[in-house]
């Protein structure tokens, strides 16, 4: 293949640009943020499952309590009913007196373990609640901090979309002025070597793969005419020579 002197130098000049978009790439895909994010992300999955545990544990308890109160109220009324029976007269039979104040007796103490049962529930729910709070606080927190940190993520994209474009406008107008077939044997060593598909020749050594070139490559590169495309021997790009190339 063959092509003007000034069209290889200019293909040094799309691959400056597409080395350039390359970073781009790699520093969005790179911003520290998404390690940030990716954190965060992690902490308020952990705390909205604490969170919907200890609700749960909050509403169990409220159900707990409530039917336990309802406990309490069923043996006091029993125990008023007993006791206003005692206190009419009504009983005479002094078994049945007996009978009738020994279930009172029963009935006070049923109602003091189940008025410690509450108690204890009305603890534990109150310990459930200051869990839900506290988890409320924290997600509320990690929440701001994740936002915040996609709002940054956002902005950094967005700086390197927009100068990712003007390189890429850039090079769009490089590219143009290219040989058409030039241009797509660049393209296609530069997808099939790393993103380098052209390299300069400086002082003896490919900058593609930075090696030197031998006397007898040095030879075929300075016997050929000023207009072939010349490849590294050792990458296979395409070399090009400029006043630097040290031949």
């Amino acid at each position: 293949m063959n092509a003007a002197p000034a069209d290889q130098i200019r293909l040094l000049d799309v691959q400056d640009l597409d080395v350039r978009l390359q970073q781009l790439a790699h520093k969005k895909k790179s911003l520290p943020e998404h390690a940030e994010l990716d954190s965060l992300g992690k902490d308020l999955t952990q705390l909205r499952d604490l969170h919907v545990a200890s609700t749960t544990e909050e509403s169990d308890c409220a159900r707990e309590q409530t039917k336990a109160e309802q406990d309490v109220d069923q043996v006091r009324q029993r125990a008023a009913r007993d006791q206003k029976r005692l206190d009419s007269g009504s009983v005479s039979s002094p078994k049945d007196l007996e009978n009738l104040q020994r279930e009172i007796a029963s009935l006070a103490k049923r109602q003091g373990d189940l008025e410690d049962v509450v108690l204890e529930v009305m603890e534990r729910r109150e310990s459930a609640q200051e869990r839900v709070s506290e988890l409320t606080d924290r997600l509320a927190s990690v929440q701001a901090k994740l936002d915040d940190a996609t709002a940054r993520r956002d902005q950094a994209a967005g700086e390197l979309d927009t100068e990712a474009t003007s390189v890429s406008k850039e090079r769009e107008v490089v590219a143009a002025s290219i040989p058409a077939d030039l241009l797509k044997l660049y393209d296609k060593l530069r997808e099939k070597e790393g993103g380098v598909g052209a390299a300069k020749l400086f002082q003896r050594r490919c900058e593609g793969c930075r090696l030197e070139l031998n006397i007898t490559e040095l030879n075929d590169v300075r016997a050929a005419a000023p207009d072939a495309v010349v490849r590294c021997e050792n990458c296979h790009r395409i070399l090009v020579r400029t006043s630097e190339s040290g031949l």
